[in-house]
């Protein structure tokens, strides 16, 4: 069976989903919409992509590994440049397939224990309210940057062992991977080296500098990354030699069932997984959360009269608004999904943005409720790379929003929000907010 090619509409809706310009805008859900009630999976043939849209295939898809490969062609819809860029991408754990990711994953598990991330909770307590302290007497600020970018990366910080004077490199770093698409964060250089380690000036040093037209290289690439990869080396050699407690310190004492342990080179990609997925997912999950919210004010109030329901809550911003919008597999074999034949060494291309409103699996999945009874969402993913770091998300997003309900009371928009131009990241760049003091 092959599926009737798309009508003029639905190309130009193809189109617009797979155009970062788009997203600058707003989340293409109509597109969406449509496309799905159409089937399943829609081939965009012009793109050279199969678009996975609906909750149950998306799962299919993610929960089998050895049909549909994340080594392959790596997890993004645009291929590497060379043949060694795509080599580079591979070594990464997010692009690898078992055995290789279990081996990791194992290992990376072991560090990041339940207990690892209790044992962070007070302190991300602590972090989430002295931000939020730091701006309330003002009655306005630009939450997106002011509040929300520094909780993940002075967690991340933490879980990697990376001093404070050096956190500005994870937050620059983490700009120029999710927003190679726009220039504002793609050539981010906020880091004094005055401030900083002699690792971090190091580092500095090598960083990439813009081209004649403004675009910095591929950071998806090592030339793109020279700076990063040159102070997570230097940090993997200090974690191999000496005894820190942190996690990523403990990871690099773990064993795996062969007495094999994390090389510094595989310490190098986990770093970078960890610098860009430990800190994005929730520096727009906290900004967007906060939109949905602004946007209902009617949830805001309830919310505000009953804080029973913030956990669940955090679920419906994170389906709501769902940060990570896709993620590419390559098939590995000819198959068929949902009715659609898909050939090997294809793009099949999942997108969370639109299974997060399957109307199969959410009742009124466009109305935002912060009491919607329990349905699994997959802004973390599903399957062998399900986030790890889901359950440290939830608890920062729980905890800053518990300190804006405390502190800031009900916040409205202050000015038009600013969004990342990005096909990958949902994001928010700028979110200014004001409100009414609230006594203490």
């Amino acid at each position: 069976m092959t599926a009737p090619p798309l009508d003029e509409r639905q190309r130009a809706d193809a189109a617009r989903i797979l155009s970062p310009d788009t997203y600058a805008h707003g989340m293409p859900h109509d597109a969406f919409r449509r496309l799905r009630a159409r089937a399943a999976v829609v081939r965009f043939e012009e793109q050279g992509v199969v678009a996975v849209l609906r909750q149950a295939e998306v799962r299919q898809v993610l929960r089998s590994p050895r049909l549909y490969s994340s080594h392959l062609g790596g997890t993004q819809i645009i291929d590497p440049a060379t043949p060694e860029d795509l080599a580079a991408v591979r070594r990464m754990m997010l692009n690898m397939d078992p055995p290789d990711h279990s081996r990791l994953r194992s290992l990376l598990a072991r560090a990041f224990t339940p207990r690892a991330v209790d044992a962070l909770g007070t302190r991300v307590r602590s972090r989430a309210r002295a931000l939020v302290d730091a701006v309330a007497e003002r009655g306005e600020c630009d939450f997106a940057t002011e509040v929300a970018a520094d909780l993940p990366v002075a967690t991340l910080a933490e879980i990697l062992g990376v001093p404070a004077t050096d956190r500005g490199l994870l937050y620059d770093w983490s700009n120029r991977v999710v927003g190679y698409q726009d220039q504002e964060y793609a050539a981010c250089h906020t880091v004094d080296p005055r401030t900083t380690s002699e690792a971090a000036r190091h580092a500095l040093e090598l960083r990439p500098q813009p081209d004649a037209e403004g675009r910095m290289p591929d950071p998806r690439s090592r030339h793109g990354m020279p700076d990063l990869y040159a102070y997570a080396y230097r940090l993997g050699e200090l974690k191999r030699k000496g005894t820190p407690d942190d996690i990523m310190g403990v990871l690099m004492r773990q064993v795996d069932t062969d007495g094999g342990r994390v090389t510094v080179e595989e310490f190098e990609q986990l770093f970078w997984l960890l610098t860009v997925a430990g800190n994005e997912t929730l520096r727009n999950g906290l900004p967007g959360g906060l939109l949905a919210l602004i946007s209902h004010p009617d949830q805001y109030r309830r919310l505000r009269e009953d804080r029973s329901l913030l956990p669940g809550a955090v679920e419906e911003m994170l389906r709501w608004w769902t940060p990570v919008l896709h993620i590419r597999r390559t098939a590995t074999a000819d198959t068929e999904l949902g009715g659609v034949p898909i050939r090997a060494g294809e793009k099949v291309v999942v997108y969370f943005g639109s299974a997060n409103r399957d109307e199969r699996v959410f009742k009124e999945p466009d109305t935002f409720d912060v009491g919607r009874a329990p349905a699994d969402h997959l802004a973390f993913g599903h399957g062998p790379h399900f986030c790890l770091g889901a359950q440290l998300a939830r608890l920062q997003m729980r905890e800053m929003f518990a300190a804006v309900l405390d502190r800031l009371g009900e916040v409205e928009l202050a000015g038009e929000p600013r969004r990342l131009r990005s096909d990958f990241q949902n994001g928010v760049k700028h979110l200014p907010i004001r409100w009414r003091p609230v006594a203490r």
